[in-house]
């Protein structure tokens, strides 16, 4: 582990990822203009976090499950998150406990990229659906709490979730064929980052 930040770009990239990290940390979601599918769409770019997790998704689906199943994982979280965010407006939990949630979430996908396919894929499947009805939650109050066109805006966000997750997808299948050091360094900058986001909403 220790090896790979013998490597300078290694430890400047470390660095920016934390420094976003912060940086998102105090607000992660900021106002979000208007309604509909474009609102949707563009929410889940908006917050580090969610940004990071979904990406998340998709390379661990590429990296830890089997050939044939790789697509289960974003599409548990989106089924998931769909869910959440309908029950978002509804379940009356407090901001503050969410936001907890969703950085605890970038946490244990940077464990889940760290341990690979050690893990039964099943108990990773899981953890990607519960992280996905936190996700949903918190959607489900920044985007639809009033508003008119809700099933539209889920549907926008949905495309941005599955945007996000084939580009996940697509740099985990660049780590394939990487040396280990990658992906530890992915995934000590992911879990990191969840770390001080989650420092920040205690």
């Amino acid at each position: 582990m220790t090896s790979m930040f013998n490597k300078p770009w290694a430890r400047r990239a470390f660095t920016a990822l934390l420094a976003l990290a912060a940086a998102g940390a105090a607000q992660a979601h900021p106002g979000h203009a208007g309604d509909g599918f474009a609102a949707g769409l563009a929410h889940p770019f908006l917050g580090l976090d969610h940004l990071l997790a979904m990406v998340a998704v998709g390379a661990w689906s590429c990296l830890a499950l089997p050939a044939g199943k790789r697509l289960a994982g974003p599409l548990v979280f989106m089924a998931l998150l769909a869910v959440g965010a309908l029950l978002g407006p509804q379940a009356h939990i407090g901001t503050a406990g969410i936001e907890i949630g969703v950085a605890l979430s970038v946490v244990l996908f940077g464990v889940l990229l760290l341990v690979g396919r050690k893990l039964n894929a099943t108990a990773g499947l899981a953890i990607v659906g519960a992280s996905a009805l936190v996700h949903g939650l918190a959607h489900g109050n920044d985007l639809l709490n009033g508003q008119p066109a809700a099933l539209a805006m889920i549907a926008g966000m949905l495309l941005g979730s599955a945007l996000l997750h084939g580009a996940g997808y697509v740099a985990g299948a660049r780590m394939q064929s990487a040396p280990r050091w990658v992906h530890q360094l992915a995934a000590a900058g992911l879990g990191a980052s969840g770390l001080v986001m989650l420092a920040a909403r205690l």
